[in-house]
Order: C-alpha cells, then sequence, then structure tokens
C-alpha cells in the first residue's frame, strides 16, 4: 500500500494499515504510524499478534518526511517469517519459532485494515500530548493497494496466482544489510531490548538469530 500520513500537527492521532484476524485468539501485523507535534518525526510502530498474543513492539523513525509524498508499505507474511518493509527497505523481519514454543500465525485467514483513529491517550508522549481538534478534519491517503495471496476455502489456504514465489521468500544478502542500516539507524524501541519492561527475561524468540 501506499500512504501518504496526515501533515502538520497530528499529535494524537494514528493512521493504520493491518492484517488481523477474528475472535479471541486473533493474529494481528500491524503498521501503525503515530503522530506527532509539527516538526516532531512521526514514530512507525510495528507489532505482531499471534494467538491473542502481541507485546512484539519495534518502532521506527523514518528517513523522509511521510506527509510530504506517498510511499509504499510491504507486509511479506509466509509460512516463515513476515518481514516489514518500507520503500523496499526491510526495516523488521519477525521469524517462525515455533519449533521453540513461541506461537507463529499461519493457520487464520487475516484480511487487510485501515483505519485512522484518536488515540491521544497514548499515541504521543505515551499520552502527554492532546489531539487539537482545531486542526480537524485530518487526512491521510492511501493508493495502490496490491497483493499476492492465497484464497482460504473450506479450513485450506491455496495460492491465487501461478507465481508464488513469495511462499518460500527470504531475505537475500542485500536485503540483510539494508534491514541492518535501518534498525541501526533508525529504530527506536524494541521489546527485545527492554529488559525494564521483561525483568524475567526477554521473550524466548528475542533469543533466536
Amino acid at each position: 500500500m501506499q500512504l501518504k500520513l496526515v501533515p502538520g500537527n497530528s499529535a494524537g492521532t494514528v493512521t493504520a494499515y493491518y492484517l488481523s484476524s477474528k475472535g479471541a485468539n486473533w493474529d494481528e501485523i500491524d503498521f501503525e504510524f503515530l503522530g506527532n507535534l509539527s516538526g516532531d518525526p512521526y514514530i512507525l510502530h510495528t507489532n505482531v499478534f499471534s494467538q491473542g498474543k502481541g507485546n512484539r513492539e519495534q518502532q521506527f523513525h523514518l528517513w523522509f518526511d511521510p506527509t510530504a509524498d506517498f510511499h509504499t508499505y510491504s507486509i511479506l507474511w509466509n509460512p516463515q517469517r513476515i518481514i516489514f518493509s518500507v520503500d523496499g527497505t526491510p526495516i523488521r523481519e519477525f521469524k517462525n519459532a515455533e519449533s521453540n514454543g513461541v506461537p507463529f500465525p499461519k493457520n487464520q485467514p487475516m484480511r487487510i485494515y485501515s483505519s485512522l483513529w484518536n488515540a491521544d491517550d497514548w499515541a504521543t508522549r505515551g499520552g502527554l500530548v492532546k489531539t487539537d481538534w482545531s486542526n480537524a478534519p485530518f487526512t491521510a491517503s492511501y493508493r495502490n493497494f496490491n497483493a499476492n495471496a492465497c484464497v482460504w476455502t473450506n479450513a485450506a489456504s491455496t495460492p491465487d496466482s501461478s507465481s508464488a514465489e513469495w511462499l518460500s521468500e527470504e531475505l537475500d544478502s542485500t536485503s540483510q544489510e539494508r534491514l541492518k542500516w535501518a534498525q541501526k539507524n533508525y529504530m527506536i524501541y524494541n521489546y527485545c531490548a527492554d529488559n525494564k519492561r521483561f525483568p524475567q527475561g526477554v521473550p524466548q524468540e528475542c533469543n533466536i538469530s
């Protein structure tokens, strides 16, 4: 999907583009863009839920102004991994670690959703900065949605295309270097490094390379 985010004072708003299943034990893959005061950078918030459990946040600044033009935000989701990319640059990889007892979202069909909502109880500086409704309406723009996907019928999933390389796609050496570049220079929060939040030890998937 290509997105152009809310310009100006977007504090308190969240522009979202995500995949989600339904039910109490839902799966979800999130791109959320946390608004900010004019001149301050957006925060790109990513998360992965499996069987109703999330708390796998990684957050990034972007290397461009996401309100000035459209940029492409992509999700690769296959049985082995989930890769979040921005303009073709991978920023996050979440690998399947079921062999280590970590649930991975692969058994439920997900739909694609987008939204723009008021989250001023947490979105900007932990909720310290509220939405200024005098700036309404807040507008985010979406265009050029495209998907290669599986069609879910009778509890079975089959590719809808004769070309389904994405089912086994992984990062090549160049993409791995780009991932390291993005995380080194633009990641501002990683749940796997938050020992204060997880005093008994970070989640198990964080220890898997």
